[in-house]
């Protein structure tokens, strides 16, 4: 396998500010290497998997070669969260690929599973909230946003052009939520 391909594909460059021996990673980091026992590093994945899991939430229509891609890619991280279920970064990157490709429910189930293992953590919050829009669980995604807002998250301009909270923002719960945030707004201004 040549470096800088994984299962037939060309690995994406890493994104600015990426740890700097993913250059390398790619060629450390093949088929042979999850099949050896001991723990996976990710953290030189970025020549594989994105380093941001802050991803892109358009819903534009993906095309037959993106949709079998991010089926590889989703194939390949359930296998690394088979054998290492508390693995964050590579269950961060599954629950996206699950939305992006549509699979909601299974998204739904990583994102519990994160707020399990980072209870403290607002992102992971917010992409509960997102993920029970979605599959709209209304109540549960208040929750889970008021949480994320406890917990600090603040970027209130995508909260309101999220297209993963588009249902969500025409519920009666969003509009509690709303003030809330306008007053945060009020306050940190």
């Amino acid at each position: 396998m040549q470096p800088g391909a994984f299962l037939g594909r060309v690995a994406p460059r890493c994104p600015p500010g990426a740890d700097s021996r993913s250059a390398t990673a790619a060629a450390d980091f093949s088929a042979d290497s999850i099949l050896r026992p001991g723990p996976l590093d990710l953290s030189r994945r970025c020549a594989i998997i994105p380093a941001v899991f802050m991803p892109s939430k358009s819903r534009k229509k993906l095309s037959r070669e993106q949709e079998r891609n991010l089926d590889i890619e989703i194939d390949f991280l359930e296998g690394v969260v088979q054998r290492d279920p508390t693995y964050i970064e590579a269950l961060q990157v599954l629950g996206d690929d699950y939305t992006r490709r549509g699979r909601f429910e299974e998204g739904l189930e990583v994102d519990e599973q994160l707020s399990r293992l980072r209870p403290a953590d607002a992102l992971v919050h917010y992409n509960l909230a997102c993920s029970y829009s979605l599959t709209e669980q209304f109540d549960l995604a208040a929750a889970a946003l008021n949480r994320a807002l406890d917990l600090g998250y603040r970027d209130f301009k995508w909260v309101s052009k999220d297209p993963d909270l588009a249902k969500f923002r025409k519920h009666s719960l969003y509009k509690k939520i709303r003030a809330r945030i306008k007053a945060m707004e009020i306050r940190i201004h």
